[in-house]
């Protein structure tokens, strides 16, 4: 099979790159500005090809390509447009947004001093296949790689924000005293700026617009492969997974009026989907302008040759799809068993990675929670909101939480396992502190008016919106937070947190930090509660301590007793009874011992607890039978 991208070989350097719809194309080489133009010729397949001698890694190029320019029939041929190659792993600088980038091909502006150039470089010795570094039920931590050490004192400055401080000893204490068994890297691909923000005096500092798929951002990777590669070691030699999050439902070439960048240049009628009959309309089910075709054998190899990349190249332990429906939409709408979704499923290099879907885009029928085939693991959005509500003291049935502890059956029943992702706070969206903090969302600083992110959080501000020195709210603020945190760690199956949220993190209202690369998104490490982060590694160590606590297999009626504050079983009546406040998860698993009682108060008083057979104590804690107030009580039986 044909290598596509640029290959090193003994003479020089081969290149290769699919259109069917283009006539001509080129590799262009650069040295400093001077460009050489090198024709590429067709060949079968709709493969072109051309091996340019003498030039080895380090060397800059990019493509460019001819053919029909009718975006009312979906072609966007430009020979006047620089291309970043799809398959470049490396790229000498990141994306700059210039209006001139989008410019018509009449105005024939020539775009390469405004490019970066792909680099030439010759592939890292493959990997020994290993097995991930994570399992299902373990702690996701969910992190932005620049905002994450960009304060942090104990890292070097040369380093902070990038992807090697993540292996700093400092961060990988930390992640262990959390238990954190997978960082989520959030997109690390060499992405552009939405147009509308320099005018603003605004970045993307996200990275949720893609351009390259395999090329690193060199703002986050300056050192490349590489230093992804020696970042994912020192974890996993820390007993600690890597899983990249990626976006394979759009381009951040945009709509219409967007930037030529890539894929648009090479062949946008099939790599882009349109809308049926009319292929001047791009279909955005991604909300961002474009939808990549993933139905599409070149946009499929494009994505299967990246992900087995970042496993042979780097030894990433799994991924996590962007608006996952797109992987499997079809023109009819998604198929959980389309072609790319049951590719990845038996591909020999990922069929053993680790998979997780945001289950939903905005196209039609997009929302598709439970409904991806296994072993994909699923963000639960119904599990954040049912434990938010239930915190908030909405009217809401106890018989709803009970159902995300345990694992959400009702969504995830088939094959006895819980393939929920539970979180009750993400990169989208309040953080965890800010839930119980701000009970409307405070986006002004991103220059839209306020109207731009989430409008209905589920969250509320124990009386006051914001900041504020009343010590009252500030406790009351902290205790909520503490039993948000509690309700995490003590659901069954796999759970993720937010970078920060385990030491109460703010945006100061922001849910949609999107575009905020400075001090409201980047993580305050000076700052930190001290006592909420030894909160919650107490709560890792007591979810590690008794494994039937994380298991993801369903309950059976054997394994668990759901029973009130004063021991009795919970009646039926009780179950959609709005006036509940307070509940108890006793669990016997027959294989995990000891017994182990999760006592969940949402009540304004503390209340007595009553536990059946046996010596029971508080884990970690003094010989206590109380639940406090708006807490989350953690029990263990006593062997004899």
């Amino acid at each position: 099979m044909i290598r596509f991208g640029a290959t090193p070989t003994a003479s020089g350097t081969h290149f290769a790159l699919w259109s069917e719809c283009a006539t001509e194309a080129w590799v262009c080489m650069f040295d400093g500005d001077k460009e050489t133009r090198v024709p590429m010729q067709r060949g079968p397949r709709d493969v072109f090809q051309v091996e340019v001698e003498a030039i080895g890694p380090g060397a800059r190029y990019g493509f460019r390509a001819d053919g029909p320019y009718d975006p009312d029939r979906g072609h966007w041929f430009d020979p006047n447009k620089l291309l970043t190659d799809p398959y470049a792993v490396r790229i000498d600088r990141p994306y700059v947004y210039d209006l001139r980038l989008a410019a018509p091909r009449g105005e024939a502006v020539d775009t390469a001093p405004l490019m970066p150039k792909a680099i030439v470089e010759a592939a890292l010795p493959g990997l020994e296949p290993a097995p991930p570094h994570f399992t299902p039920g373990g702690l996701i931590y969910e992190v932005s790689v620049r905002g994450f050490t960009r304060l942090h004192p104990a890292i070097p400055e040369r380093h902070r924000g990038t992807i090697a401080a993540l292996a700093h000893p400092t961060i990988i204490d930390h992640l262990k005293a959390i238990g954190v068994s997978a960082l989520e890297l959030m997109p690390i691909a060499a992405w552009i700026d939405e147009r509308h923000l320099p005018a603003l005096g605004l970045t993307n500092s996200w990275g949720y617009n893609p351009v390259s798929m395999m090329a690193l951002d060199p703002r986050l990777a300056p050192g490349g492969i590489a230093e992804l590669r020696d970042t994912v070691a020192a974890l996993h030699a820390a007993g600690i997974g890597v899983i990249l999050d990626v976006v394979f439902n759009h381009t951040g070439e945009s709509d219409r009026l967007g930037p030529t960048l890539s894929l648009r240049g090479l062949d946008a009628l099939a790599y882009f989907r349109h809308a049926d009959d009319d292929y001047g309309v791009l279909a955005n089910d991604s909300g961002t302008g474009n939808t990549l075709d993933c139905d599409h054998p070149a946009t499929r190899r494009l994505v299967l040759d990246t992900l087995r990349h970042f496993v042979t190249q780097a030894g990433i332990d799994g991924f996590r799809f962007d608006l996952a429906p797109v992987l499997g939409r079809l023109r009819d709408g998604f198929d959980p068993h389309a072609a790319l979704l049951e590719e990845m499923r038996a591909d020999p290099i990922l069929a053993d990675r680790i998979l997780i879907a945001e289950p939903w885009d905005i196209g039609p029928g997009g929302y598709q929670l439970g409904n991806f085939p296994a072993p994909f693991l699923e963000w639960n959005d119904r599990y954040r909101d049912d434990v938010r509500r239930f915190w908030r003291g909405d009217p809401h049935a106890i018989g709803d939480l009970v159902t995300r502890l345990a694992g959400s059956s009702d969504t995830f029943g088939r094959g006895g396992v819980s393939r929920s992702v539970n979180f009750i706070a993400a990169h989208d969206g309040f953080t965890l502190a800010d839930v119980t903090a701000f009970a409307h969302k405070h986006n002004e600083a991103n220059g839209e008016q306020n109207r731009d992110g989430h409008h209905d959080n589920l969250s509320w501000n124990n009386g006051v919106e914001g900041a504020t020195d009343d010590p009252a709210i500030i406790a009351a603020r902290r205790r909520d937070v503490a039993a948000l945190l509690a309700t995490l760690f003590v659901s069954r199956g796999t759970i993720m947190l937010t970078a920060g949220d385990e030491f109460g993190r703010t945006q100061r209202g922001n849910n949609n930090a999107y575009c905020q690369d400075n001090d409201l998104s980047w993580i305050d490490w000076d700052g930190r509660d001290r006592d909420l982060e030894s909160q919650t590694a107490r709560l890792a160590r007591f979810r590690a301590a008794h494994p039937a606590v994380s298991d993801p297999r369903l309950l059976g009626p054997d394994d668990v007793d759901w029973l009130t504050p004063d021991g009795r079983d919970y009646e039926v009546g009780d179950w959609h009874d709005p006036a509940q406040s307070a509940i108890v998860m006793l669990l016997h698993l027959p294989d995990q011992s000891p017994r182990v009682a999760i006592a969940i108060n949402r009540g304004r008083e503390a209340i007595d607890l009553t536990l059946p057979g046996g010596t029971w104590r508080p884990f970690e804690g003094e010989a206590s039978m109380i639940v406090e107030a708006r807490s989350v009580g953690l029990f263990v039986e006593q062997q004899p």
